[in-house]
């Protein structure tokens, strides 16, 4: 008998923690810094500091449902469990949104970027070369990619680290102060919604718990770093940052973060900043085809996309193939979109999962599994809802065009669903056999 192909249980925590921090990629830092800082008004540090909270509470019960169900699902498969399978199938749907749209961005932000370095050469070469690169390092193995993202993940960290000690040593004696923290609410948090997009990451490892090993353990602890060490790399630079230049002005908003690290260490450092940052998309581009990879890979095995496809492993690699090429040839839309429609795409997805997964621990801990003293009641029903509370209210921020896409995209999947449901109910009726007067099914042999 032909054994099943599996996922192959390699990943230890250290290593589970680089995927999702090159996913969630720390020189983001720099790439968005300059409409972080004009949406929150200057006041960067206490903006990325609500945003943890923000987010905290959702990686906290993003950790409870990894426990609970440790497959590769992510928010597809806790909500499919914990509420109803439909609903599951939606979060799945609106998940690929922000995991599809991963790697797009990926893919054009190192176009831009390099075709800005070698003007001669067109930036499809880059995206078309970048595809293919991450196609093959992806198939060969999960593994291979970890150790390729603990790499990378270490020189941003010591880009910003190096960073931080310029900062440092432009620290006079009469530093500025920083700006009041209790200004109003609404500009610090308008600043936070925006910033919540850099600890967007965080919720790919749980997409790996069948090749972690120990995951139910393994997996929340990883989150929880995740999101320490990310605010950790955001929170320090920004604070030495606004107590050395309290007011910034910056000649293009889009290219803030170079303006800034040129102003700290001038043309020394800028000049390593372009190649640090690319070696920070590429290790987000990996991990991102890695991470829907995997959650097309599950989708495909419950049958919620055709199985055949989207369900099978490859028996020398034990890695979804099939799905990686998929990947690589949509991610060929950076060719075409926008950065700023796929980050629009990335946002709606994202904060959709992030809602429900909140929820779904209510749902699972607090109602089916009646887990109801004081201290559950604060664990699966308070912090949830504060978590689902701050989700809610950012999904509202987001803008008409990405609610409008994002609503385009969701009816789509519930057309694809009510088809794909009719056509095995046709199936299931066409396979029946017909019962005769004799007793016998229509065609059967005497």
């Amino acid at each position: 008998m032909k054994s099943e192909v599996t996922l192959r249980k390699s990943l230890n925590l250290s290593q589970v923690v680089y995927m999702g921090l090159a996913w969630m990629t720390p020189m983001i830092y720099f790439s968005i810094y300059g409409i972080a800082y004009e949406n929150a008004h200057g006041m960067l540090t206490q903006a990325y500091l609500l945003a943890f909270v923000a987010i905290f509470f959702t990686a906290y019960s993003y950790g409870v449902m990894s426990k609970s169900f440790p497959t590769s699902g992510s928010a597809y498969t806790y909500t499919k469990k914990s509420i109803h399978p439909y609903l599951g199938f939606l979060v799945g749907w609106a998940l690929l949104l922000d995991y599809f749209f991963s790697p797009i961005i990926a893919c054009l932000t190192f176009g831009i970027y390099l075709h800005a370095q070698f003007p001669s050469i067109p930036a499809y070469v880059w995206i078309i070369g970048l595809n293919i690169v991450l196609g093959i390092v992806n198939i060969i193995g999960i593994k291979f990619s970890a150790n390729i993202s603990k790499l990378f993940v270490w020189i941003q960290i010591l880009f910003i680290a190096v960073f931080c000690l310029f900062l440092f040593r432009n620290i006079t004696g009469d530093v500025h102060p920083l700006h009041p923290f209790l200004l109003p609410f609404s500009t610090i948090l308008a600043g936070a919604s925006m910033i919540c997009f850099s600890f967007l990451g965080f919720d790919t490892v749980t997409t790996m718990s069948e090749e972690t090993k120990n995951s139910e353990k393994t997996i929340p602890r990883a989150i929880m770093i995740i999101i320490i060490a990310a605010s950790i790399l955001y929170l320090v630079p920004s604070f030495l940052t606004q107590l050395v230049y309290p007011q910034l002005t910056f000649v293009n908003i889009d290219s803030a973060g170079f303006e800034v690290v040129k102003l700290v260490g001038g043309a020394a450092l800028s000049s390593v900043f372009i190649t640090v940052l690319i070696l920070a998309i590429f290790t987000q581009g990996l991990s991102s085809v890695t991470s829907v990879s995997r959650l097309l890979f599950v989708m495909g095995r419950d049958s919620i996309l055709p199985k055949r496809v989207f369900g099978s492993l490859h028996p020398k690699f034990n890695t979804p193939v099939t799905n990686i090429v998929i990947v690589s040839v949509v991610s060929l839309l950076a060719l075409v979109i926008s950065l700023d429609n796929a980050v629009k795409f990335v946002n709606f997805g994202a904060l959709t999962a992030f809602f429900f997964v909140n929820i779904s621990v209510i749902a699972q801990k607090y109602i089916k599994d009646k887990q109801r003293s004081p201290k559950q009641t604060f664990l699966y029903l308070i912090l949830p809802l504060i978590g689902a509370g701050f989700i809610g209210y950012l999904l509202s921020l987001l803008d008409k065009d990405a609610l409008w896409m994002g609503g385009v995209w969701l009816l789509a999947g519930i057309v694809y669903h009510l088809i794909r449901k009719r056509s095995a109910r046709t199936l299931t009726v066409t396979s029946r056999p017909i019962i005769t007067g004799s007793g016998r099914p229509s065609g059967s042999m005497e």
